[in-house]
Protein backbone atom coordinates (compact mmCIF):
# COMPACT_ATOMS: atom_id res chain seq x y z
CA UNK A 1 0.00 0.00 0.00
CA UNK A 2 1.16 3.27 -1.05
CA UNK A 3 0.31 5.97 2.11
CA UNK A 4 1.08 9.78 1.62
CA UNK A 5 3.23 11.50 3.30
CA UNK A 6 2.61 12.57 7.07
CA UNK A 7 0.33 16.19 6.85
CA UNK A 8 1.27 18.41 5.75
CA UNK A 9 4.47 17.54 4.03
CA UNK A 10 2.98 17.12 0.50
CA UNK A 11 6.55 17.59 -0.75
CA UNK A 12 7.83 14.40 0.77
CA UNK A 13 7.98 11.35 -0.56
CA UNK A 14 4.97 8.51 -0.86
CA UNK A 15 5.54 5.65 1.95
CA UNK A 16 5.25 2.30 1.24
CA UNK A 17 3.45 -0.59 3.45
CA UNK A 18 3.35 -4.15 2.78
CA UNK A 19 -0.24 -5.81 3.15
CA UNK A 20 0.13 -9.56 1.87
CA UNK A 21 3.08 -11.07 -0.22
CA UNK A 22 3.33 -14.35 -2.20
CA UNK A 23 5.82 -17.70 -2.23
CA UNK A 24 5.50 -19.23 -5.29
CA UNK A 25 6.80 -22.98 -4.89
CA UNK A 26 7.07 -26.27 -7.07
CA UNK A 27 4.72 -27.21 -9.04
CA UNK A 28 3.37 -24.11 -9.66
CA UNK A 29 1.76 -23.84 -5.83
CA UNK A 30 1.97 -21.02 -4.15
CA UNK A 31 1.05 -19.70 -0.23
CA UNK A 32 0.12 -16.34 0.87
CA UNK A 33 0.83 -14.36 3.81
CA UNK A 34 -0.93 -11.32 5.63
CA UNK A 35 1.71 -9.02 6.67
CA UNK A 36 -1.51 -6.88 8.52
CA UNK A 37 -0.66 -6.37 12.16
CA UNK A 38 2.38 -6.41 14.13
CA UNK A 39 3.14 -9.94 14.89
CA UNK A 40 4.55 -11.18 11.27
CA UNK A 41 3.40 -12.83 8.84
CA UNK A 42 0.57 -15.09 8.88
CA UNK A 43 -1.96 -17.09 6.97
CA UNK A 44 -3.71 -15.49 4.06
CA UNK A 45 -5.76 -15.99 1.02
CA UNK A 46 -6.16 -14.30 -2.84
CA UNK A 47 -8.56 -14.91 -5.12
CA UNK A 48 -8.89 -13.70 -8.39
CA UNK A 49 -12.42 -12.41 -9.16
CA UNK A 50 -12.00 -11.62 -12.54
CA UNK A 51 -10.11 -9.96 -15.12
CA UNK A 52 -8.29 -6.55 -13.30
CA UNK A 53 -9.55 -7.30 -9.83
CA UNK A 54 -8.56 -9.58 -7.13
CA UNK A 55 -9.60 -10.12 -3.14
CA UNK A 56 -7.44 -10.70 -0.39
CA UNK A 57 -8.51 -12.46 3.02
CA UNK A 58 -6.36 -12.91 6.00
CA UNK A 59 -7.68 -16.44 7.88
CA UNK A 60 -5.93 -15.42 11.13
CA UNK A 61 -7.16 -11.99 12.56
CA UNK A 62 -6.37 -12.49 15.33
CA UNK A 63 -2.91 -11.54 14.32
CA UNK A 64 -4.16 -8.06 14.24
CA UNK A 65 -5.22 -7.56 17.67
CA UNK A 66 -2.71 -6.16 20.56
CA UNK A 67 -2.78 -7.10 24.13
CA UNK A 68 -3.81 -3.24 25.13
CA UNK A 69 -6.97 -3.63 22.68
CA UNK A 70 -8.78 -1.09 20.55
CA UNK A 71 -7.15 2.23 22.27
CA UNK A 72 -3.98 0.53 21.86
CA UNK A 73 -4.27 -0.08 18.12
CA UNK A 74 -5.43 3.14 17.35
CA UNK A 75 -2.65 4.96 19.15
CA UNK A 76 -0.35 2.73 17.16
CA UNK A 77 -2.45 3.73 13.90
CA UNK A 78 -2.85 7.18 14.41
CA UNK A 79 0.91 7.27 15.18
CA UNK A 80 2.30 5.87 12.18
CA UNK A 81 -0.94 7.26 9.64
CA UNK A 82 -0.20 10.44 10.62
CA UNK A 83 2.49 10.78 12.61
CA UNK A 84 1.38 12.05 15.89
CA UNK A 85 -0.03 11.36 19.21
CA UNK A 86 -3.88 12.12 19.99
CA UNK A 87 -2.67 14.67 22.47
CA UNK A 88 -1.21 16.55 19.70
CA UNK A 89 -4.68 16.49 17.97
CA UNK A 90 -6.29 19.32 20.26
CA UNK A 91 -8.95 20.42 17.61
CA UNK A 92 -12.13 18.06 18.41
CA UNK A 93 -13.33 17.91 14.81
CA UNK A 94 -10.38 16.37 13.58
CA UNK A 95 -10.03 14.29 16.33
CA UNK A 96 -14.17 12.84 15.11
CA UNK A 97 -12.66 12.38 11.73
CA UNK A 98 -9.51 10.79 12.52
CA UNK A 99 -11.61 8.32 14.51
CA UNK A 100 -13.94 7.44 11.59
CA UNK A 101 -11.30 6.51 9.13
CA UNK A 102 -9.97 4.13 12.02
CA UNK A 103 -13.01 2.50 13.09
CA UNK A 104 -13.80 2.83 8.71
CA UNK A 105 -10.56 1.31 7.54
CA UNK A 106 -9.74 -1.10 10.82
CA UNK A 107 -12.74 -3.28 10.21
CA UNK A 108 -12.30 -5.01 7.15
CA UNK A 109 -8.88 -6.50 8.46
CA UNK A 110 -7.21 -6.79 5.44
CA UNK A 111 -10.05 -8.61 3.75
CA UNK A 112 -10.53 -6.43 0.39
CA UNK A 113 -10.79 -6.53 -3.33
CA UNK A 114 -8.43 -4.84 -5.58
CA UNK A 115 -9.47 -2.74 -8.56
CA UNK A 116 -6.69 -1.85 -11.65
CA UNK A 117 -6.67 1.55 -12.24
CA UNK A 118 -4.90 3.28 -15.09
CA UNK A 119 -2.82 6.16 -15.32
CA UNK A 120 -4.30 9.04 -17.40
CA UNK A 121 -3.09 9.73 -21.31
CA UNK A 122 -1.14 12.54 -21.59
CA UNK A 123 -1.23 14.84 -24.70
CA UNK A 124 1.48 17.34 -25.43
CA UNK A 125 -1.17 20.45 -25.32
CA UNK A 126 -1.84 19.40 -21.96
CA UNK A 127 -1.71 21.98 -19.68
CA UNK A 128 1.12 20.11 -16.83
CA UNK A 129 1.76 16.28 -17.01
CA UNK A 130 -1.47 14.44 -15.86
CA UNK A 131 -1.07 12.04 -13.15
CA UNK A 132 -1.15 11.33 -9.41
CA UNK A 133 -1.06 14.25 -6.78
CA UNK A 134 -0.58 14.54 -2.74
CA UNK A 135 -3.36 17.04 -1.75
CA UNK A 136 -4.11 18.35 1.49
CA UNK A 137 -7.41 18.45 2.66
CA UNK A 138 -7.74 20.23 6.10
CA UNK A 139 -8.53 17.78 9.05
CA UNK A 140 -8.86 14.89 6.73
CA UNK A 141 -5.10 15.21 5.88
CA UNK A 142 -3.24 14.46 2.80
CA UNK A 143 -4.98 12.65 0.07
CA UNK A 144 -3.86 10.99 -3.70
CA UNK A 145 -5.82 12.95 -6.53
CA UNK A 146 -5.44 11.93 -10.35
CA UNK A 147 -5.21 14.87 -12.39
CA UNK A 148 -6.53 13.97 -16.14
CA UNK A 149 -7.05 16.31 -19.17
CA UNK A 150 -10.61 16.30 -21.28
CA UNK A 151 -10.43 18.52 -23.73
CA UNK A 152 -11.52 21.91 -22.47
CA UNK A 153 -11.72 20.70 -19.16
CA UNK A 154 -9.29 19.25 -15.99
CA UNK A 155 -10.38 16.81 -13.74
CA UNK A 156 -8.98 15.91 -10.20
CA UNK A 157 -10.63 12.13 -9.02
CA UNK A 158 -9.82 11.01 -5.90
CA UNK A 159 -7.65 7.70 -5.29
CA UNK A 160 -8.14 7.71 -1.72
CA UNK A 161 -11.62 9.27 0.00
CA UNK A 162 -12.37 10.35 3.30
CA UNK A 163 -15.88 10.53 5.29
CA UNK A 164 -17.00 13.01 3.16
CA UNK A 165 -15.98 12.60 -0.16
CA UNK A 166 -14.78 8.70 -1.14
CA UNK A 167 -12.66 8.13 -3.50
CA UNK A 168 -13.62 7.95 -7.15
CA UNK A 169 -15.66 11.14 -7.01
CA UNK A 170 -14.00 14.15 -8.70
CA UNK A 171 -13.40 16.24 -6.24
CA UNK A 172 -12.13 19.50 -8.38
CA UNK A 173 -13.08 20.25 -11.91
CA UNK A 174 -11.39 23.10 -13.96
CA UNK A 175 -12.79 24.93 -16.74
CA UNK A 176 -9.46 25.69 -18.93
CA UNK A 177 -11.80 28.17 -21.36
CA UNK A 178 -12.17 30.38 -18.27
CA UNK A 179 -9.15 31.83 -17.01
CA UNK A 180 -9.07 34.26 -14.10
CA UNK A 181 -6.79 37.24 -13.96
CA UNK A 182 -5.78 37.63 -10.24
CA UNK A 183 -6.16 41.13 -9.01
CA UNK A 184 -2.50 42.83 -7.62
CA UNK A 185 -0.77 41.44 -4.60
CA UNK A 186 -2.62 43.75 -2.49
CA UNK A 187 -6.06 42.90 -3.35
CA UNK A 188 -5.24 39.32 -3.50
CA UNK A 189 -5.21 39.67 0.35
CA UNK A 190 -9.30 41.07 -0.06
CA UNK A 191 -11.21 37.39 0.14
CA UNK A 192 -14.05 39.90 -0.95
CA UNK A 193 -12.29 40.63 -4.13
CA UNK A 194 -11.41 37.74 -4.99
CA UNK A 195 -14.99 36.09 -4.31
CA UNK A 196 -15.72 38.76 -6.70
CA UNK A 197 -13.99 38.19 -9.38
CA UNK A 198 -14.96 34.02 -8.83
CA UNK A 199 -18.21 34.67 -9.19
CA UNK A 200 -18.61 36.83 -11.99
CA UNK A 201 -16.45 34.19 -13.83
CA UNK A 202 -19.30 31.54 -12.57
CA UNK A 203 -21.46 33.67 -13.81
CA UNK A 204 -20.38 33.84 -17.17
CA UNK A 205 -20.46 30.16 -17.50
CA UNK A 206 -23.87 29.83 -16.51
CA UNK A 207 -24.77 32.33 -19.05
CA UNK A 208 -22.94 30.21 -21.71
CA UNK A 209 -24.34 27.01 -20.68
CA UNK A 210 -27.81 28.46 -21.06
CA UNK A 211 -27.15 29.07 -24.09
CA UNK A 212 -26.00 26.01 -25.48
CA UNK A 213 -22.53 26.65 -25.98
CA UNK A 214 -21.06 24.28 -22.90
CA UNK A 215 -22.87 21.59 -24.32
CA UNK A 216 -21.88 21.99 -27.64
CA UNK A 217 -18.17 22.42 -26.86
CA UNK A 218 -18.16 18.93 -25.46
CA UNK A 219 -16.77 15.58 -27.10
CA UNK A 220 -15.13 17.22 -30.15
CA UNK A 221 -12.07 15.39 -29.10
CA UNK A 222 -8.64 16.50 -27.32
CA UNK A 223 -8.42 19.54 -27.11
CA UNK A 224 -5.15 21.54 -25.73
CA UNK A 225 -5.32 24.86 -24.03
CA UNK A 226 -4.31 26.63 -26.74
CA UNK A 227 -7.08 25.32 -29.25
CA UNK A 228 -9.94 25.67 -26.52
CA UNK A 229 -9.62 29.26 -26.87
CA UNK A 230 -13.29 31.30 -26.57
CA UNK A 231 -14.10 32.81 -30.19
CA UNK A 232 -14.04 36.65 -30.30
CA UNK A 233 -18.34 37.13 -30.13
CA UNK A 234 -18.03 35.26 -26.39
CA UNK A 235 -17.17 37.14 -23.31
CA UNK A 236 -13.79 37.27 -22.07
CA UNK A 237 -12.79 35.15 -19.65
CA UNK A 238 -10.84 37.25 -16.95
CA UNK A 239 -12.01 39.77 -15.00
CA UNK A 240 -13.56 43.02 -16.34
CA UNK A 241 -10.99 45.37 -14.46
CA UNK A 242 -7.32 44.37 -14.46
CA UNK A 243 -5.39 46.25 -12.58
CA UNK A 244 -1.62 46.85 -12.09
CA UNK A 245 -0.62 43.59 -11.05
CA UNK A 246 -1.38 41.55 -14.03
CA UNK A 247 0.39 39.02 -15.40
CA UNK A 248 3.42 40.45 -17.76
CA UNK A 249 2.22 40.45 -21.54
CA UNK A 250 -1.24 40.23 -20.97
CA UNK A 251 -2.50 43.52 -21.07
CA UNK A 252 -4.03 43.99 -24.90
CA UNK A 253 -4.40 41.07 -27.54
CA UNK A 254 -7.60 39.97 -28.40
CA UNK A 255 -9.99 38.33 -26.11
CA UNK A 256 -10.00 34.70 -27.53
CA UNK A 257 -6.30 35.20 -26.76
CA UNK A 258 -6.75 34.73 -22.63
CA UNK A 259 -5.90 30.96 -22.61
CA UNK A 260 -2.61 31.45 -25.17
CA UNK A 261 -1.70 34.70 -23.37
CA UNK A 262 -1.86 32.74 -20.08
CA UNK A 263 1.05 30.46 -21.73
CA UNK A 264 3.28 33.21 -21.94
CA UNK A 265 4.85 33.47 -18.34
CA UNK A 266 5.25 29.83 -17.93
CA UNK A 267 7.30 29.22 -21.05
CA UNK A 268 9.73 32.74 -20.83
CA UNK A 269 10.07 31.40 -17.16
CA UNK A 270 7.91 34.61 -15.16
CA UNK A 271 5.25 34.19 -13.05
CA UNK A 272 2.46 36.50 -10.78
CA UNK A 273 3.16 36.78 -7.42
CA UNK A 274 0.19 35.30 -5.05
CA UNK A 275 -0.70 34.84 -1.59
CA UNK A 276 -3.88 33.57 0.02
CA UNK A 277 -6.82 36.09 1.01
CA UNK A 278 -6.70 36.46 4.48
CA UNK A 279 -8.70 34.04 6.09
CA UNK A 280 -8.14 31.49 3.79
CA UNK A 281 -7.00 28.70 6.08
CA UNK A 282 -4.45 26.54 4.90
CA UNK A 283 -3.14 23.20 6.03
CA UNK A 284 0.96 24.05 4.72
CA UNK A 285 1.59 27.74 5.33
CA UNK A 286 4.87 26.94 2.57
CA UNK A 287 2.75 27.29 -0.78
CA UNK A 288 5.02 29.07 -3.58
CA UNK A 289 4.50 32.56 -3.35
CA UNK A 290 4.67 33.09 -7.41
CA UNK A 291 1.49 31.57 -10.06
CA UNK A 292 1.88 30.42 -13.37
CA UNK A 293 -1.83 30.82 -14.31
CA UNK A 294 -5.33 30.82 -12.66
CA UNK A 295 -8.57 29.41 -13.78
CA UNK A 296 -12.02 29.02 -12.90
CA UNK A 297 -13.05 25.62 -11.21
CA UNK A 298 -15.59 23.66 -8.98
CA UNK A 299 -15.08 21.73 -5.87
CA UNK A 300 -16.97 19.19 -4.79
CA UNK A 301 -17.74 19.34 -0.83
CA UNK A 302 -20.62 16.96 1.48
CA UNK A 303 -21.68 15.90 4.53
CA UNK A 304 -20.52 12.81 6.07
CA UNK A 305 -21.31 9.92 4.17
CA UNK A 306 -21.17 11.91 1.38
CA UNK A 307 -24.74 13.42 2.23
CA UNK A 308 -26.10 16.50 0.08
CA UNK A 309 -22.97 16.62 -2.14
CA UNK A 310 -22.79 19.80 -4.35
CA UNK A 311 -20.33 21.68 -6.54
CA UNK A 312 -19.05 25.01 -5.39
CA UNK A 313 -16.98 27.79 -7.44
CA UNK A 314 -13.04 27.69 -6.23
CA UNK A 315 -9.73 29.07 -8.27
CA UNK A 316 -7.19 26.11 -9.66
CA UNK A 317 -4.15 28.02 -9.28
CA UNK A 318 -1.20 26.60 -11.16
CA UNK A 319 2.53 26.56 -9.82
CA UNK A 320 4.11 24.66 -11.60
CA UNK A 321 5.06 21.46 -14.09
CA UNK A 322 4.55 19.64 -10.27
CA UNK A 323 2.33 21.44 -7.78
CA UNK A 324 -0.88 23.31 -8.50
CA UNK A 325 -3.99 24.43 -5.44
CA UNK A 326 -7.43 25.64 -5.41
CA UNK A 327 -9.04 27.72 -3.47
CA UNK A 328 -12.53 26.63 -1.89
CA UNK A 329 -14.72 29.92 -2.00
CA UNK A 330 -17.49 28.24 0.16
CA UNK A 331 -15.31 26.85 2.59
CA UNK A 332 -12.63 29.53 2.85
CA UNK A 333 -9.88 26.85 2.61
CA UNK A 334 -7.28 26.22 0.24
CA UNK A 335 -5.65 22.96 -0.88
CA UNK A 336 -2.06 22.43 -2.05
CA UNK A 337 -1.25 19.49 -4.17
CA UNK A 338 1.84 17.90 -5.04
CA UNK A 339 2.95 15.30 -7.75
CA UNK A 340 3.60 12.04 -6.64
CA UNK A 341 7.41 11.57 -8.06
CA UNK A 342 7.04 7.60 -7.89
CA UNK A 343 7.06 5.39 -11.00
CA UNK A 344 4.63 2.87 -11.29
CA UNK A 345 4.56 0.39 -14.19
CA UNK A 346 2.56 -0.91 -16.58
CA UNK A 347 -0.33 1.41 -14.95
CA UNK A 348 -0.96 3.41 -18.57
CA UNK A 349 -4.40 2.99 -20.14
CA UNK A 350 -4.16 1.12 -23.08
CA UNK A 351 -6.28 4.01 -24.94
CA UNK A 352 -8.47 7.40 -23.63
CA UNK A 353 -11.53 5.29 -24.01
CA UNK A 354 -10.39 2.51 -21.30
CA UNK A 355 -9.12 5.62 -19.30
CA UNK A 356 -12.62 7.04 -19.05
CA UNK A 357 -14.50 3.75 -18.74
CA UNK A 358 -12.37 3.39 -15.54
CA UNK A 359 -13.29 6.96 -14.27
CA UNK A 360 -17.07 5.58 -14.40
CA UNK A 361 -16.60 2.26 -12.77
CA UNK A 362 -14.70 3.85 -9.71
CA UNK A 363 -17.18 6.74 -9.42
CA UNK A 364 -19.92 4.67 -10.17
CA UNK A 365 -18.71 2.83 -6.83
CA UNK A 366 -19.00 4.91 -4.19
CA UNK A 367 -22.22 7.08 -5.80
Amino acid sequence: MYLPPHDPHVDDPMRFKPLFRIHLMERKAATVECMYGHKGPHHGHIQIVKKDEFSTKCNQTDHHRMSGGRQEEFRTWLREEWGRTLEDIFHEHMQELILMKFIYTSQYDNCLTYRRIYLPPSHPDDLIKPGLFKGTYGSHGLEIVMLSFHGRRARGTKITGDPNIPAGQQTVEIDLRHRIQLPDLENQRNFNELSRIVLEVRERVRQEQQEGGHEAGEGRGRQGPRESQPSPAQPRAEAPSKGPGGTPGEDGGEPGDAVAAAEQPAQCGQGQPFVLPVGVSSRNEDYPRTCRMCFYGTGLIAGHGFTSPERTPGVFILFDEDRFGFVWLELKSFSLYSRVQATFRNADAPSPQAFDEMLKNIQSLTS
